[in-house]
């Protein structure tokens, strides 16, 4: 059987039911879980590990001094020195202080210090669907391209997190396997109402629900009415909900063509399915006087419905991605499925108004909608668009991806930092994440600017070595990742699980 989901992704894998939602029916894969691995049932995941250390004694020798000539901080880039003990940052001054630490790190010339960034947008699809993806892969990816902290999506991993007996499933295979830090959304489909506090009291960083159907079947979407009794529940303690934003009228009305014209699946995902469903959207956060945020925004059109809504006040934030930054419909040869997802990649013009809505602040930062399949999933139908499964995987790859643009634009990288790191931590309250201050984690990327690489999709990371980006020369590469000050091998993960309110 063929479904088609929110990102036009059409796949012959079999159909799952909501039945794997049930929550008793999680809890005895949970008791299984702990049968197999020789374990006692868990007690719930206590504060972390950095959280529970006494506090930072100033007589004690740092653990780690990095030094270097462009090292990022709240005033800009500049020569300094970073001290870092117990996994946070405990001291910032000027290269020459001649700081003292059990190592010490000296950065290259042509090296710059960047806080990690912040992806609050990955499917990682584990469990249930780890052929597609993994906790293990995703996050060696996210590492290799300076990114520490994810937030993983509650679908397409079976079952979804839209229950805490769920979350406390997918939580148990991502534990040993992270190499960065973890968070982790919530779902809202119909029926879960009652579950979304639970939900939030478990640690989950907000709720995503689609406004059309999602492709699988154990994550169905919610109507504009239900959109507007999540928000009012939501609102209730404080939480916030994130939006595919397409109209599924507007789509199931459009032209659908099936073969591997580009322009033909261009047309079946027209601008107007956003601009609707993201009206829709702002109408119930006015009425709800909610939080929430557009995912993916693709449509141009959109940018000054969004603008007066912010001029408005009301609680609103929007992501773009870099597939919709870098790529345009023009250049997407016939065929080509690497490049499908949904909302589309659209037209160059329309590409140029999204960089100008981020210059301008209608949008509110950069995440990569990591978004993987199977090869054979993706290259379904032998380039038919109507069949391959839609999503970009670039978590490697963003950081790269947008200097590239930006600097050709003469956009600097202390604001590309505050797109891809500094906005989204934020946003979803990740107050020790996203700059280098201190008492911040002490999570940072060294990247080199002037560096570049031809994208090889056979060296990436991630699962499945399958990317629209195959043979592109990118400028910047990142040298190497720390998280909590310790730099990551790849071989043994230490990222830590996190929880709303606690990180």
């Amino acid at each position: 059987m063929t479904t088609q989901d929110s990102r036009g992704q059409g796949t012959d894998a079999p159909v799952t039911g909501v039945a794997l939602n049930d929550p008793d029916r999680v809890r005895r894969l949970i008791a299984d879980f702990h049968r197999e691995h020789g374990e006692a049932p868990a007690a719930a995941p206590g504060p972390r590990a950095s959280d529970e250390q006494s506090p930072q004694d100033p007589g004690r020798p740092f653990d780690l001094v990095l030094r270097g000539r462009r090292v990022a901080g709240e005033n800009g880039f500049a020569a300094r020195e970073i001290g870092i003990r117990d996994g946070r940052i405990a001291a910032i001054e000027p290269l020459g202080a001649a700081l003292q630490g059990r190592e010490i790190v000296e950065l290259a010339d042509d090296e710059t210090l960047l806080p990690g960034l912040v992806d609050t947008h990955v499917h990682i699809n584990e469990p249930g669907r780890t052929e597609w993806e993994g906790f293990a892969t995703a996050t060696r990816a996210a590492a290799a391209g300076g990114v520490t902290t994810v937030l993983d999506m509650p679908l397409n991993s079976i079952p979804s997190t839209v229950n805490p007996p769920a979350l406390e499933y997918k939580q148990l295979f991502a534990r040993d396997s992270a190499f960065v830090d973890i968070g982790f959304w919530g779902g809202a489909i119909p029926g879960n109402l009652p579950q979304l506090r639970p939900l939030h009291d478990a640690g989950v960083f907000g709720f995503k629900c689609f406004m059309l159907n999602s492709g699988v079947d154990e994550f169905p979407p919610l109507t504009a009415d239900e959109l507007e009794e999540a928000l009012t529940e939501t609102s209730a303690f404080g939480s916030m909900m994130i939006v595919h934003a397409e109209d599924a009228h507007t789509i199931d009305n459009a032209p659908q063509t099936a073969g591997g014209a580009y322009q033909g699946f261009l047309q079946s995902r027209p601008r107007d399915a956003e601009n609707l469903a993201i009206s829709a959207v702002i109408e119930r956060t006015r009425t709800t006087g909610g939080r929430t945020h557009i995912l993916h925004l693709s449509s141009s059109d959109s940018l000054e419905t969004i603008a007066a809504a912010k001029r408005e006040g009301l609680d609103l934030t929007v992501e773009t991605c870099p597939h919709y930054l870098t790529l345009s419909a023009e250049e997407i040869p016939d065929g080509a499925t690497a490049f499908k997802c949904c909302p589309p990649v659209r037209e160059e013009d329309n590409r140029e108004q999204l960089w100008q809505g981020l210059l301008e602040g209608t949008i509110d930062f950069i995440v990569s909608d990591h978004s993987p399949s199977t090869l054979e999933l993706k290259n379904a139908g032998d380039g038919d668009f109507a069949l391959a499964w839609g999503g970009v995987s670039s978590l490697q790859l963003g950081l790269s991806l947008i200097w590239t643009e930006a600097s050709r634009r003469g956009i600097d990288l202390e604001r590309v930092v505050r797109w891809m790191s500094t906005a989204p931590a934020e946003r979803v309250g990740l107050t020790s994440k996203g700059q280098l201050r201190v008492g911040f984690d002490a999570d940072l990327a060294v990247f080199a600017a002037e560096e570049t690489f031809v994208v090889d999709a056979g060296q990436l990371h991630h699962r499945n070595p399958i990317t629209p980006y195959q043979g592109k020369t990118l400028q910047g590469r990142v040298r190497a990742t720390y998280l909590r000050g310790q730099r990551v091998d790849f071989d043994a993960p230490t990222g830590q699980l996190l929880r709303h309110g606690e990180a």
